[in-house]
């Protein structure tokens, strides 16, 4: 089997990021974690994915910060994983996919879940990139700034 590429050390944030969350099952891990979900067999059912690759993710999502393991808060003998405040920190990425999907993955009369804040049980305004002075940006409008060697 070929060795996987990795970028751990590449000076593009982007390309260290997909090193550690851009995996399809990464990602739906941490989604359902933001869900509640906390346990390996709930992980499991609701994923649907196999006992070998789902501990396989979990593991690397623990060694990368992005879940801790602590004692089942009903105190059985379980574990669960729960998200680090590195973990939480990925909430935005998970809201900027899911209203990027909403746009162009649904029909518009398509039913699907939707993400409502807590106090007033309302969808959430469409995330926006914006400059330093709130200016709202298209992608024409940044740029890159290259590491010069």
């Amino acid at each position: 089997m070929p060795q996987r590429v990795t970028h751990e050390g590449a000076e593009c944030p982007v390309a260290r990021a997909v090193d550690v969350i851009g995996d399809r099952w990464s990602l739906l891990i941490v989604r359902d974690a933001f869900d509640g979900i906390t346990r390996f067999s709930e992980f499991q059912r609701n994923l649907g994915l196999a006992k070998n690759i789902l501990s396989a993710r979990l593991r690397e999502l623990v060694a990368h910060g992005i879940l801790e393991i602590l004692p089942g808060a009903d105190g059985s003998a379980y574990h669960e994983y729960v998200l680090t405040q590195k973990g939480r920190d990925l909430f935005v990425i998970l809201v900027s996919l899911r209203q990027w999907g909403e746009d162009h993955l649904f029909e518009p009369a398509e039913r699907h879940s939707v993400l409502l804040d807590t106090q007033q049980n309302r969808p959430l305004r469409k995330l926006e990139v914006t400059d330093a002075d709130g200016r709202v940006l298209d992608s024409s409008e940044a740029f890159v700034q290259k590491v010069a060697h």
